[in-house]
Formats: C-alpha cells, structure tokens, sequence
C-alpha cells in the first residue's frame, strides 16, 4: 500500500495539468486510476482501490495549497511591472580578465543603464542593453560563448511578503511555461523577480502577469 501511495503521488506531482485539476476538484478519480494504472502497467483489478485512496488523499493534502496559491496571487496583484526591450545576454567563459569585467560594469552604470551578471560554476552571463554589445565583444573576444540578442527584461516589483511566500517563483515559472513563454534568464533580488524573455513575447507575457 505504502508502494502504491508513493507512485501515485508521485505520477500526480510529474503531471502539473493532473496535479492543478486535482486541486480545483475537477477530476474524475476512477478515470484518473485507471490513467495511473495504464500508465504504469499496474493491474487494476487488483490496485484499482488503492490507486482510488491515494488519489483521494492526494487530494486532501494539495488542496491546501490552493491557500498560499491565493496568497501568491495577492502579492503578485499587488505588485508593479517594468519592461526594457533591446537586451542582450552573452555567455562568457569563466576565465577572463576580471578587470574588464569591472571596466563594462563602470562604463554601462555611468550611463544608468542596464547591468546584470550571474556567475555559474564554469560561465558568467552578462546581461545589459544591446547598445553595449560591441563593447563586450571587445573585452572578451574569443572567449564569447553565445550571444542572444532581442530580448527583454521583464521586473516584477512586490512587497516585502514576497520574501516569506513560498512557490511564488515557481508559480510564474508554470505560468509563462504553460502558456508557451520561454525564460531565457531568471534572478531575483529581494522584492524584485526578473525575467529575460524574447521581445516578440512582451505583450503576452504583459497580459499574463497583470494580475
């Protein structure tokens, strides 16, 4: 039983569309074990009750989630949103010359423009307006990875409850990913959540996070 209760909560939480219906309870749970059963090449004869229990406990335990998702839309309803198009991302190796690194930060802040690193175990991505792309490729040269250009950086600006509000990145991820929007970079920086996504996908994505 102990086995049977493990796979289907955890075939539930694999499927997000199963997984949201259930919580709203617009699923039909003999349908959903026999889906589970098939799936998984169990023999519903002799798993179906099973299945059915642990699909109706399931329940009991993600409902409660439908409370913070609540609250996770309040902040977001609450919270303001800015767009900046023309941006480009470059993905550099990680052994460069920091100097330079420091020279583009001191050039591109005293214009007040735009300026984001994210340091991974063995890139760094340099993240600003398209504007200073020469100047980049003029600092790092070869040892340019990528570069993707026409994008833009979407801020999603909260209060201070986004810092003690679980899942709230995690509902945006789900949200632009359900609805064919890819998050090129993501980061986050205290009440601020940012998204670079392609240009072509601003007025969708505006649509989706004006709560």
């Amino acid at each position: 039983m102990a086995n049977i209760t493990r796979l289907t909560e955890q075939y539930i939480s694999e499927h997000p569309s199963i997984k949201d219906c259930l919580k709203k309870g617009l699923i039909n749970y003999s349908s959903l074990t026999r889906q589970i059963c098939k799936n998984q090449n169990l023999d519903s004869k002799k798993n179906f009750d099973a299945i059915l229990i642990a699909c109706r406990r399931y329940y009991r335990k993600v409902s409660k989630e439908t409370v913070l998702e609540n609250k996770i839309i309040k902040i977001l309803k609450g919270s303001k949103l800015e767009v900046k198009n023309k941006i480009v991302v470059v993905l550099v190796e990680k052994d460069i010359y920091y100097g330079h690194l420091i020279e583009l930060q001191k050039e591109i802040k005293k214009k007040k423009e735009l300026f984001h690193i994210i340091e991974g175990s063995n890139t760094i991505t340099v993240i600003t307006s398209n504007e200073f792309l020469n100047i980049v490729k003029r600092f790092f040269r070869n040892k340019i990875i990528k570069i993707n250009e026409n994008l833009a950086e979407i801020t999603l600006k909260s209060s201070e409850d986004l810092e003690k509000t679980p899942g709230v990145i995690a509902y945006l991820s789900s949200l632009l990913a359900e609805n064919g929007i890819n998050i090129i970079e993501t980061m986050s920086t205290w009440t601020d959540t940012l998204f670079v996504i392609d240009e072509k996908d601003i007025a969708k994505v505006m649509e989706l996070l004006s709560f």
